[in-house]
């Protein structure tokens, strides 16, 4: 027998996987190289898709007062409208590579500064119920898989799928009308809209912004809890019928530690990649409920630079939208491997 035929001693790495210290290496670069590849795409078709926008943003920006010529000329010098398409495009590309995503027509101020202003609130609103439907969908996912066909999981599973198939602008608009317009017995407890009423300090404006929150907040948990929930329990129902937990079973272990040691850790995958995905979604905000309720956050202010068109504005939010969403898309993906080394071999 020739010493290549020898087989490995046990616990002892082979051929094959003393390649292993340099897998996850490769799986890390060739993540990011596609991510890379992610944004640059999303640079070069968010220029050219804005610009398929109807409407003069020039003259949108003139309110409709009447305008001579020569003075719309000199507004699309100043923004660089007057220049060849392709040169637009460099600008463009050169100018977002330092950071620069230019100067908005309709507030006349850098979009980064438009941004930065907007993204605490957004962060405020999606990310609070991005916590609370991602525990309630990971907590009820669970609950319904382990008690599969029963009656709270049919019921579980019933509201889920009816609210997730709601839109969202219509589930909030309803919320306005019934609890802050009021409907016949029912007064209106919470505000229309907006993020604070204005005046109070300290203790009050946490309160207020507070509960300002509650409406908007209760429409993206109804309608994204459910889309977790499923993702969740179908994973584990794809778990329950593994060897290994028939072997923790008759070792004695309780019913619960089966589920939580064994089945829960090893059905994450595609919740954690629904996880991130939602997470990178909190910086996009959302725009129907953010609208809807005149949220000041980058939602409100996505849509109201469409309405003009406000092209710098409309490109720089695109970007961050794609960027935040591509990025925890690749965390995921980084993170993979931690949670079953199978992945990233």
């Amino acid at each position: 027998m020739t010493a290549d035929a020898t087989p490995a001693p046990a616990g002892k790495a082979g051929p094959r996987a003393r390649g292993g210290g340099t897998a996850y290496p490769r799986y890390v670069a060739g993540k990011v190289a596609g991510a890379a590849v992610s944004l640059l795409a999303v640079l070069v078709t968010g220029f050219f898709l804005f610009r398929l926008i109807p409407g003069d943003p020039v003259r949108t920006m003139t309110g409709g007062r009447p305008v001579s010529e020569a003075q719309l000329a000199s507004y699309r010098r100043e923004f660089g409208l007057d220049l060849p398409l392709w040169r637009q495009f460099a600008d463009y590309c050169g100018k977002a590579l330092t950071g620069d995503l230019g100067t908005s027509y309709q507030f006349r101020a850098p979009v980064v500064d438009k941004i930065t202003e907007a993204l605490p609130n957004t962060l405020l609103l999606t990310g609070t119920a991005f916590v609370l439907y991602t525990t309630l969908g990971i907590v009820l996912g669970t609950r319904s898989a382990w008690r599969h066909g029963r009656l709270g999981d049919r019921l579980h599973t019933g509201l889920a799928l009816t609210l997730y198939s709601l839109p969202s602008f219509w589930l909030g608009l309803l919320l306005i009308v019934t609890l802050s317009v009021g409907a016949g017995p029912v007064p209106g407890l919470f505000p229309t809209g907006g993020m604070e009423s204005g005046g109070e300090e300290g203790a009050a404006y946490v309160l207020d912004v507070a509960h300002h929150l509650v409406l908007p907040v209760v429409t993206l948990v109804a309608v994204e809890y459910g889309q977790t929930l499923l993702v969740t329990r179908s994973a584990l129902l794809d778990e329950m019928g593994s060897d290994y937990l028939t072997t923790a079973r008759a070792k004695g272990l309780r019913d619960d530690l089966v589920r939580r040691r064994h089945a829960v850790p090893n059905a994450l995958l595609p919740t954690v990649t629904l996880v991130f995905i939602n997470l990178g979604r909190t910086v996009a905000g959302v725009i129907l409920v953010e609208t809807v309720f005149s949220w000041p956050g980058l939602g409100g202010l996505f849509y109201q630079a469409l309405s003009v068109p406000d092209l710098p504005l409309v490109q720089g939010l695109f970007l961050v939208f794609a960027a935040a969403v591509i990025v925890m898309n690749t965390l995921a993906d980084l993170i993979y491997p931690m949670l079953d080394p199978r992945v990233g071999r």
